[in-house]
Parts: C-alpha cells; structure tokens; sequence
C-alpha cells in the first residue's frame, strides 16, 4: 500500500511540473520559466516562403521558415518562431552576403533574425536581428502582409561602437540587408 502511495505522489508531482502551453502573444513575463508559447492560431504561417525585392541595385532573397518548440535562452521559454536566413546579391550577381546555408548552432546570435511576436490585427510580424560580424547591424524588423503575396519590410538598426576589442581588425561589418521602410517583398 505504501509503494501505491508513494508511486501516486511521484506521478501527481511529476505531472504538476510538466510544461505549460500559452498563446503566441502571452507575456513571457506572465508565464513559469521553460512555459512553452504555441501559435495556436497558425499567426506565423501566412508568412512562410520565399520573398524577393531589389535594393539599391541589390537583390535580396529571404527565406521565411516556422520553428516550433525553440527555445529562448534570454526569455526563458520556448516559441514557436518564424526564421529569417537570406541570400543578398550585387547587380552582377556577386553573392555579398549569404546566410541561407549557414549552420546556425543551437545558442548561436551572429546572423540570426528570430520572429518575437506579433501584431494580428495588423497583419504584423516584428523580429529580433542579432546582427553579423561583432554584432554590426543588430536591430528590429518589422513585415507586414499587405497581400497573400508581399511583405513590407522595416530595418532599423541600433548603432554599436567597434574597437579592436570588440572587433577584429579585417572583419566585414557592411550591413547588407536593406535600411529602409516600407521595402516591398514579393513571394516567389
């Protein structure tokens, strides 16, 4: 009887700890640490895809990718999230920048754009982009649906001083992507 018990508390104890699901769009500050933020509504889906636009003389393709279940170390919670990889070339075709193919490591920042949340009512996405070589570019974005084919876009990059302590004499720190608003995307 008492093992019956005993084994009764243990299951009870267990499942009380088990991770809890909320909405996208919860406070991460309002949930337990390890909670898990599931887009219940399929929020993220209608961004998935390929996308193209032209900029000064650049062309840039992103590819918008959902994962789900990625864990935020910062935040302490896991997302369903939308990923940003792309791939910026110069008018002759020269690839300037390309992060498409990279093998980002799990805690890895350098290159990645990561969706943060999301404006629904508004057709609005905004992400967190840590930047590329000693962090040079890191900033929002911000994309809008304005069709079942195109995307707004907004960059605006937050300003970093760079020394040799920080950053390594020879590292490319150009900002490809596209300072702009209101850039349109087109799906492919």
């Amino acid at each position: 009887m008492k093992k019956i018990i005993y084994i009764t508390i243990l299951i009870v104890s267990v499942s009380c700890k088990a991770q809890q699901t909320y909405s996208l769009n919860t406070d991460f500050d309002e949930v337990p640490q390890n909670s898990y933020l599931k887009d219940l509504n399929n929020e993220l889906d209608p961004y998935i895809g390929a996308y193209k636009a032209n900029y000064q003389g650049n062309e840039i393709t992103l590819f918008i990718s959902k994962e789900t279940k990625k864990f935020f170390k910062a935040l302490h919670v896991y997302k369903d999230a939308l990923s940003i990889r792309y791939v910026i070339k110069n008018s002759v075709g020269t690839t300037l920048q390309d992060t498409q193919n990279m093998n980002f490591q799990p805690n890895q920042h350098n290159h990645t754009i990561y969706s943060q949340g999301t404006y629904p009512n508004q057709n609005i996405i905004w992400f967190n982009y840590a930047g590329t070589n000693c962090s040079v570019g890191w900033g929002a974005i911000e994309l809008k649906k304005v069709s079942s084919n195109q995307l707004l876009w907004e960059y605006r990059p937050n300003d970093i001083i760079l020394d040799e302590s920080r950053c390594p004499q020879g590292a490319d720190i150009n900002i490809y992507l596209p300072e702009t608003k209101d850039l349109i995307f087109t799906k492919q």
